[in-house]
This record gives C-alpha cells, sequence and structure tokens, in this order.
C-alpha cells in the first residue's frame, strides 16, 4: 500500500475528537505519512479542515485516508499494511452501556491490531487507553498512579473493556520486535469536542445545570487536547529512541493530565459562565440524584425497544462527577519527556472562543433572528399575536 520510500503511521479512530489534533499535529510536525483510518466510506472534510493542513496533506499524498472497522480482521490487516507506527485511539463513545459493542471494539478490534501490528512487522504501537481502567465508580482516587491495581469491578462497559483491551497491548510488548505503551488521558477537553461541551450547553439551555451534585469539592484532572496529542508524540518518540530509554518506556501505561487538578465542578462553571449561563449554586445530595436515575434507568431498559432515548443522568456518570478523580503524570513526564504544552486557563480560553455559536448570545442572536424572520414572513400582526 505504502511507498516504500516513506515513512507510514496509523492513527485508528483517526476522525475522533483527540485523533483529529494528533493527526494535524504528525502532520505539522512532517514525523510521518499519515493513513487515517476509521468507518466511514470516505473522509468528510469540515470546511477548515480542507483549507488546512491536513486538506493540504490529503491533496499532496502526505496523508490517505482509509475505511475500517476494527471487527474486521483483513480491514485492519490492510490498514496495517507498511506502517511503521500505529496510534491506536479508536473506540465506542464512552458513554454508550452496551457491553457487547464495547468488548467486540476494544477488546477484540485490539486484538486484531495487535495481530496485523505483529505479521505487519510494525515496529511501534501506542495505545489510548483511560484512567477510568482503575476506577471502580466507589472510592476516588487521588494523585493515582500507575501501579494501581485494574479493580474487581469497574463503572461502566466502556472501563471494564478498556483495561482489557490495555492488559492486551502491554502483554503484547516484545512480541516479534513490537515495542508497546498506554496513554491514559485524564477526562479531554478543547475545540472539537462533540460530546462534553455541547452536552452542557444542552443541559444549560433547558436551565439543567443550575445544581451542583454533592458538595462540590470533588477534585478532578481534565487534559486539553492538544496535550493529549503531544503526549503521543512523546511516547512514540521515546519508544523510537533506543536502548534504555525506550526499554523503560515499552510495555508500560501512563498518567496523562494537564498536571492542574481542579473542583469538578469549578471547571464545568467556568466552561458555563465562559458561555455566557448560569453558574451551578445549588447543591444536592447525591443519594437522591442517584434515587432518580436508578428509576429512570430502568424505566429505559423497559422503554428502550420502542425508541425512548438513552438518559444523559445515569448512575456511572453521577459516580464518575462525584468523585476524586486525580492522577499524577510523573511517570509520562520521567520516562516519556511529557510536559503539558498548553497551561489549563490557556485550554479554557481557547475551548470557550472555539465554541462561541454555542454561547448563550449566539443563541439569543439566532433567536431574534428567527423571530425578525416570522414577522416579515406572516406580517406584523402574527408577531403582535405572539
Amino acid at each position: 500500500m505504502a511507498d516504500e520510500q516513506e515513512r507510514w503511521c496509523l492513527v485508528t479512530g483517526g476522525r475522533g475528537f483527540a485523533a483529529r489534533h494528533l493527526v494535524d499535529m504528525l502532520i505539522r510536525y512532517d514525523m510521518y505519512s499519515v493513513r487515517i483510518a476509521d468507518m466511514g466510506r470516505d473522509i468528510m472534510l469540515e470546511t477548515h479542515e480542507e483549507k488546512g493542513v491536513l486538506g493540504q496533506a490529503l491533496h499532496s499524498g502526505r496523508a490517505q485516508y482509509v475505511s475500517m472497522d476494527l471487527r474486521n480482521k483483513s480491514q485492519v490487516f490492510k490498514a496495517c499494511d507498511g506502517v511503521e507506527v500505529v496510534f491506536h485511539m479508536a473506540a465506542p463513545d464512552s458513554s454508550i452501556t452496551n457491553h457487547q459493542l464495547h468488548y467486540s471494539v476494544n477488546v477484540h478490534g485490539t486484538k486484531n491490531i495487535i495481530d496485523a501490528c505483529s505479521v505487519q512487522n510494525v515496529k511501534r504501537l501506542i495505545y489510548t487507553s483511560s484512567p477510568s481502567v482503575v476506577f471502580d465508580g466507589i472510592h476516588g482516587i487521588y494523585d493515582g498512579v500507575e501501579s494501581m491495581p485494574y479493580p474487581a469491578k469497574h463503572n461502566d462497559p466502556y472501563s471494564s473493556t478498556k483495561a482489557e483491551g490495555e492488559a492486551l497491548v502491554i502483554k503484547a510488548n516484545g512480541m516479534n520486535g513490537l515495542l508497546t505503551c498506554c496513554i491514559r488521558p485524564s477526562s479531554i477537553f478543547g475545540p472539537g469536542d462533540k460530546l462534553l461541551i455541547p452536552s452542557l450547553v444542552a443541559a444549560a439551555r433547558k436551565g439543567k445545570t443550575k445544581f451542583i451534585i454533592g458538595n462540590g469539592k470533588n477534585m478532578f484532572d481534565f487534559t486539553y487536547v492538544e496535550n493529549v496529542a503531544h503526549a503521543h508524540v512523546c511516547a512514540e518518540r521515546a519508544l523510537a529512541s533506543g536502548g534504555i530509554v525506550s526499554k523503560r518506556a515499552a510495555g508500560e501505561a501512563y498518567f496523562i493530565t494537564n498536571m492542574e487538578p481542579i473542583r469538578f465542578w469549578e471547571f464545568t462553571s467556568l466552561i458555563l459562565e465562559g458561555l455566557g449561563y448560569e453558574r451551578p449554586k445549588t447543591r444536592i445530595p447525591v443519594f437522591i440524584v442517584m434515587l432518580i436515575a436508578y428509576f429512570i434507568e430502568r424505566i429505559y431498559r423497559v422503554l428502550a425497544p420502542y425508541g425512548m432515548r438513552a438518559p444523559q443522568l445515569t448512575p456511572s456518570r453521577i459516580r464518575l462527577s462525584t468523585r476524586n478523580r486525580t492522577f499524577s503524570s510523573l511517570k509520562a513526564n520521567d520516562r516519556l519527556g511529557y510536559r503539558p504544552i498548553v497551561p489549563l486557563q490557556e485550554g479554557l480560553k481557547r475551548t470557550i472562543e472555539s465554541y462561541y455559536d454555542l454561547s448563550a448570545q449566539a443563541f439569543r442572536k439566532k433567536k431574534g433572528a428567527s423571530k425578525a424572520a416570522t414577522c416579515l414572513g406572516n406580517g406584523i400582526g402574527s408577531c403582535l399575536i405572539n
């Protein structure tokens, strides 16, 4: 597939949130030609991508897109053909509660990647894992370190299957000369996120973000997306360095954060305020919200076959947002040379600026424009009636 004179890397799930930032960084650094693998039949670029480095790289041949389902072994082998490095970032949305889906992608799909790397003589495999692999949903984690064991029971199907996939990747280190490591980025945020910020804004517009669940003091590690991409590059460079550096880096997992813990509800408030919405103020005991969530979950199990949408308020999400979850990145600093390149406040600023279209001001302008259009289209009389 690849030109013998070129050095290629593969990014699985390459159209995902963090993966897009990694793809851009790899192209800008001119490290490798980049093969982007994802589920879509074709790559659909957004306007800013068409005019940016990705559009130029696709046009010049420095980047290429392949349609790939991780569960299809032949597609995985074809995508890995001729590549030197695999950044395995593909995974289902963590909020989905379908265990079978998570297992088929995060475990069987990862097995397919490992097999392809071994057979196709890929030199390095960097797996995007999650700090949730050590979180049981009950006990908070403060300044967690990589020596923490996997819990007997995880908080959700995503976390348990991510742990299984991570264990496979670590075990594969040294197989046919393959060097592996696992990156555990904590709570990624930034421009291009289609989950955290949009769901916060949707809730704010419905008046559902006025409440703090619990005492609001639980600490959290959020990680700006560019730092996550940078961590993957650091990991790859460490594995490629050779000698003692490669030996110390390989076969290990690493927590990646902004190294600036913040209260979960303060972070949420800063996002909401930055976009012009009210910050949450009213505290509600965790057990009350948990009872409501369990009740909604039971209703969903009954009505899901009839088209009921998955609830946003779930027991696993409540546990996630009301416990301490901070992690040490000292090991990543020591063995990978990782340090955040974008501070938390700068990351928040860039994120808020990138979501102006979701701001309260933009929303009011849009509603005003819609009202004006109705008046002009239907006559002033209809406006007065409304």
